[in-house]
């Protein structure tokens, strides 16, 4: 049986990712034995992250368990820590997709990026996009967040954390006559805000 990641288009034979898996969890099981609590869903997206290739995934996984060792000692962001970040009311966490994954709203004018400072504005990053993975049903691998940059401007203007934005994501611009359209191919109108014509109202990230 074959897989499709539908990140990269690229099809995976089941047999051959399952041996991986597990080659994959050996090497970093025995570089750090608190791997063992990694769950196989994590091991998948990092091996296909990088196209089934064990040593990159390897190396991938590792540096990032590094990098969130120390930069989220505590194992999660709390609302104490992105305090400035918050007050921006920016980001909200909505409905679902048509494949039940989670659906986010960013309003880019609300973003003013001289206050709380960039390692402020990495916690919130951390914080969002820890929320929205909990909410990513098994089996699935993706999210859907909705940049609405009507009313950005210069004060708005951020290029490093859109850069940043760019590494991880996969950006699709809409032009404003081909939103709705857009949008109702990959989410039901009972998931999206009203401000989009859908029914939802728009629920702070930290609530939702």
């Amino acid at each position: 049986m074959e897989d499709k990641d539908e990140g990269n288009g690229v099809t995976y034979n089941d047999q051959e990712e399952e041996k991986k898996l597990g080659d994959l969890r050996d090497i970093v099981e025995k570089q750090d034995p608190a791997c063992k609590d990694i769950d196989d869903l994590t091991l998948r997206r990092f091996l296909r992250a990088r196209d089934l290739d064990v040593d990159k995934a390897s190396a991938m996984l590792m540096k990032y368990l590094k990098w969130r060792q120390k930069f989220v000692p505590n194992g999660y962001i709390s609302v104490s820590e992105i305090t400035n970040q918050i007050a921006h009311n920016k980001m909200f966490m909505q409905g679902t997709d048509k494949e039940g994954c989670p659906v986010s709203v960013i309003i880019g004018a609300k973003h003013f990026p001289s206050k709380g400072g960039t390692d402020e504005l990495k916690r919130f990053a951390v914080f969002a996009l820890d929320k929205l993975c909990s909410r990513v049903p098994d089996g699935q691998e993706k999210f859907t967040i909705i940049t609405d940059l009507q009313g950005y401007g210069y004060s708005n203007s951020d290029v490093r954390g859109y850069v940043a934005a760019l590494s991880i994501l996969q950006i699709i611009f809409v032009e404003d006559k081909r939103l709705l359209a857009t949008l109702l191919e990959e989410i039901d109108e009972s998931q999206l805000p009203e401000i989009y014509g859908g029914k939802m109202q728009l629920v702070p990230i930290q609530d939702g």
